[in-house]
């Protein structure tokens, strides 16, 4: 049966900038980096202990993917103090952190304009 989601992968433009924000700005950690075809990689990414992994990479003819709102969240334990933490870091945030009833959260864009939810549990 199925157990969880093996990998979600992320439309980028520039591979090596959009793993320098990743890994550098975000914290993920490097699982696999790979060639994956003509002048193409493929990345997966670890965040933190969870089994899911980021995925950089835009299979051909899906390139206007790159730049939208990824459909998916990315939790944290507090959304004020991760906004402030990865603000400082450079990360550009669309919303600010806002208080709903279901919890915090704020829209920030990665390296190539992605857009993602960051929210709390």
């Amino acid at each position: 049966m199925i157990t969880h989601v093996k990998f979600v992968s992320v439309p980028v433009n520039d591979q090596e900038r959009a793993l320098k924000f990743y890994t550098e700005k975000l914290g993920f950690k490097v699982a696999t980096d790979q060639p994956m075809g003509p002048g193409k990689r493929w990345i997966e990414l670890r965040i933190g202990t969870a089994q899911t992994r980021f995925v950089l990479f835009t299979m051909d003819g899906e390139e206007g993917r790159v730049g939208t709102r990824m459909n998916m969240s990315i939790a944290c334990d507090d959304v004020e103090a991760t906004h402030r933490q990865l603000s400082a870091r450079g990360v550009e945030f669309e919303t600010a952190p806002q208080k709903q009833p279901w919890g915090m959260f704020a829209i920030m864009k990665d390296s190539e304009g992605n857009r993602f939810v960051l929210a709390s549990d």
